[in-house]
């Protein structure tokens, strides 16, 4: 898949599948061209990946089919415009509250290469030469905004945020959101889905992407999708291996009469 049709898919409602990749193993994107996945969500927020590692990730993806949409450490519009710079397909913005950051990002992804005076007039309304302006927009088809809603705040401004032009899509951030909520991890309280069925609906009555990355059991990302999401990127690398090492060696260790630790354990969230 292009980023123009990821693009294309996100925006049309059509549902997509990626996965968080913290690995930088150049034996994993031929593992992961396997999986029947979409697109691959690399984290640089939270995971300490340098510029050329990740610029690296995003070519090996990028070149078998799987586009890279990059989360940057912060809406810096500058950071926006290295990932892409460095091969990535598209960025997703952390807790992201007003329109006014959306606009600086949409300069630094869409409106690559502007700059300047004549970025923050064409931010402002005033068109491009005909010659530039399909030059520019053309561009901007092939590369992907995403937000992450992540706080109440970011809920109260959601209409203006998805009135922005150039918005491919929204990511609940379930962590952050359900601190800001008040009812921190409590991934199975109404206050939390509620929250969740009504930012989809939203976005997808304005045309826009609406997903959520989520590493819990499976039924209930199933149920995002039926509230209304259509972009899911389920858990990551690391915790699918966290997971099924310790089901597969508790399996193993009881046939050989090994006696294992029966307490619940928490999946690393990232």
């Amino acid at each position: 898949m292009t980023p123009y049709e990821l693009r294309n898919r996100i925006r049309g409602g059509l549902p997509v599948f990626g996965t968080l990749i913290v690995s930088p193993s150049p034996k994993w994107p031929e593992v992961v061209a396997d999986c029947d996945l979409d697109f691959i969500f690399i984290d640089t927020e939270h995971i300490a990946i340098d510029r050329s590692q990740l610029s690296w990730m995003c070519h090996a993806y990028n070149g078998i089919g799987l586009p890279t949409l990059v989360r940057i450490p912060s809406p810096d519009p500058y950071t926006a415009t290295m990932v892409i710079d460095g091969g990535a397909s598209g960025v997703i913005a952390p807790y992201v509250e007003s329109a006014t950051q959306v606009q600086q990002l949409r300069g630094a992804v869409k409106k690559r290469p502007l700059k300047g005076k004549t970025l923050e007039e064409t931010l402002a309304g005033k068109p491009l030469q005909k010659t530039l302006h399909e030059y520019v927009s053309q561009s901007a088809d092939n590369r992907l905004l995403i937000v992450n809603i992540e706080s109440v705040p970011a809920i109260d401004a959601l209409e203006s945020i998805l009135k922005v032009p150039d918005l491919d899509g929204i990511l609940i951030g379930p962590h952050d959101l359900t601190c800001s909520l008040a009812i921190p991890e409590q991934y199975d309280h109404p206050i939390f889905l509620d929250a969740c069925e009504s930012i989809f609906k939203m976005a997808r009555k304005h045309g826009i992407g609406a997903g959520i990355h989520f590493w819990g059991d499976v039924e209930q990302q199933i149920n995002f999708l039926h509230r209304g999401a259509n972009m899911l990127i389920h858990s990551a690398d690391i915790s699918l291996f966290q997971k099924h090492l310790r089901a597969e060696l508790a399996v193993i260790k009881s046939a050989s009469g090994i006696q294992t630790d029966d307490t619940p354990k928490s999946t690393t969230v990232i």
